[in-house]
């Protein structure tokens, strides 16, 4: 058996989205300072690192993360290898079956590690999100800070997933993942009212 920590490290200058908040730690009490522990505080954007989506985060009234049902984040998971082309169509993944497993990880190798946000990476087409929906595809996760592109302003493949109950990660490193099936750990934190949560996104060899 082999563990992939597919979860990029939270630190500070991880990039999030433009305008989002950025990822701040600081020590609220420590050792050194005579303090009986050591307590940080964090300021951040849910949008960190690999992390859910709730359908919240593009449709008032929808679910929060909170209310998201946890099977999708945990079971059997596929990694399949895509051109990393600007949209992920349905004849990138002919002969796939989308939902055997239920769970699909797109590697587009799309984005390199850095301190700079990235606002070219590959998306999921409007027609791959509704096909995911139709199939009974639980999840699917991508290796880049959005479904939809960065500029898009309607969020359609947000929009289709969330229509065909598809959850979604976003921000996974799987550049170190053969493709193949895995055993998938992502479960989001229990943050009630928001509208995403990070993940600690794991996978395990089968």
């Amino acid at each position: 058996m082999r563990l992939y920590d597919i979860s990029p490290p939270i630190r500070p200058g991880i990039p999030v989205w433009p305008g989002d908040t950025p990822y701040r730690a600081e020590s609220a009490s420590a050792i050194a300072r005579g303090a009986s522990v050591n307590v940080a505080a964090i300021t951040t954007t849910p949008h960190l690192g690999a992390h859910a989506d709730a359908p919240f985060h593009v449709q008032d009234g929808a679910a929060t993360v909170d209310r998201l049902p946890l099977e999708p984040f945990l079971g059997p998971a596929r990694v399949v290898a895509v051109p990393p082309e600007p949209l992920i169509r349905p004849e990138h993944l002919d002969g796939i079956d989308l939902a055997d497993p239920p769970r699909l990880l797109l590697k587009t190798g799309s984005v390199r590690s850095g301190d700079e946000f990235p606002e070219s990476f590959s998306a999921l087409s409007p027609e791959l999100a509704r096909a995911l929906g139709e199939a009974g595809a639980l999840l699917v996760g991508l290796d880049t800070p959005s479904v939809d592109p960065f500029g898009s302003k309607d969020l359609p493949a947000h929009h289709a997933l969330v229509a065909g109950g598809v959850v979604n990660l976003e921000g996974l490193l799987l550049d170190e993942v053969p493709p193949g099936l895995y055993e998938l750990v992502a479960l989001p934190l229990r943050l009630v009212g928001l509208d995403a949560s990070p993940v600690r996104a794991v996978l395990r060899s089968l």
